[in-house]
């Protein structure tokens, strides 16, 4: 019959499947995306020593302001082109990656084990041990990030402890403040209640039974927090109150093309999308890591 529309065997089922697959893409792009991004940024940073072409602190005052070598007057001896001292961008983005990831590190690790502990106690606790620690966090919270980073720089000058105690006062109070709030909803669980009627003792209690059920929670926490500590200590190497030159920083590499932006715009673009990437892949890490490790999320 006329207008009569053919509908082929199996193409629902086709249709369905591919769909499907296009489902099942979608969600393992963000972790091919963060893989991807992860390697080509972290791998340089830990191997330096050995990937880097030149030394980061070392420049040739004839090779100042060299543009990529895709550009005119560029050359491959130095792909990302070189700052106003000559120095390589390339082999200083690479040593700056090092510097990012270990400050991370190390003070996402300081910063999780002083916030977790005390969000454990005052969360358990409570009374005035809940008061005293949350009045502390309310202090830091009501103190700018910014300036409490100069006042330290002026007090003890720019340098790597610097930036590592204002990233750890920083940090510690968002552990405090989550790890308290999921152990408020926890404590009066039944598990709970049927350890203390089974004699175990307070701190076994926080260890065993408490502990293990804000991990996932840490560890989300923690891997969101490594792109804010990169910007953070980006941001006080900006200003001058981070990690001091002449070392490879990217915050310092973004300061030292500020000025040269219009006519050598590479000296500070191609720090800057260091930062922007590793933010981004962190970012992107903790979101895949938050549906995989929250029960709730799981079956979304």
């Amino acid at each position: 019959m006329a207008g009569t529309i053919q509908v082929q065997p199996g193409s629902a089922a086709n249709t369905q499947g591919r769909v499907g697959a296009g489902i099942t893409w979608l969600r393992q792009f963000p972790l091919l995306t963060i893989f991807v991004l992860l390697v080509v940024l972290v791998t340089p940073g830990i191997f330096a020593d050995v990937l880097a072409p030149h030394d980061p602190v070392r420049g040739d005052i004839l090779d100042r302001l060299k543009p990529p070598a895709w550009m005119e007057g560029g050359s491959w001896e130095h792909p990302l082109g070189t700052d106003k001292l000559g120095r390589d961008i390339l082999s200083r983005i690479m040593y700056g990656a090092r510097i990012s990831m270990t400050m991370a590190a190390v003070s996402i690790v300081c910063g999780g084990i002083v916030g977790t502990a005390l969000g454990l106690v005052a969360g358990y606790w409570g009374g005035w041990w809940d008061h005293v620690i949350m009045r502390l966090v309310d202090i830091k919270v009501s103190i700018p990030t910014i300036l409490l980073a100069l006042i330290l720089a002026a007090a003890m000058g720019p340098s790597y402890f610097t930036v590592f105690i204002v990233v750890v006062l920083t940090l510690w109070t968002r552990y405090a403040r989550l790890v308290r709030g999921e152990v408020l909803s926890l404590r009066t669980m039944d598990f709970i209640s049927k350890a203390k009627v089974a004699g175990c003792s307070t701190p076994r209690i926080v260890v065993r039974h408490l502990l293990p059920n804000v991990v996932n929670t840490i560890i989300v926490l923690a891997t969101l927090e490594v792109g804010v500590v990169i910007i953070l200590e980006a941001t006080l190497s900006f200003l001058g109150a981070g990690i001091p030159p002449p070392n490879p920083a990217w915050g310092l590499m973004v300061a030292d093309g500020r000025v040269l932006v219009i006519n050598a715009w590479w000296v500070s673009f191609f720090p800057g999308m260091a930062i922007l990437l590793t933010v981004l892949s962190m970012n992107l890490l903790g979101d895949w890591l938050r549906d995989k490790l929250d029960p709730k999320l799981r079956n979304v």
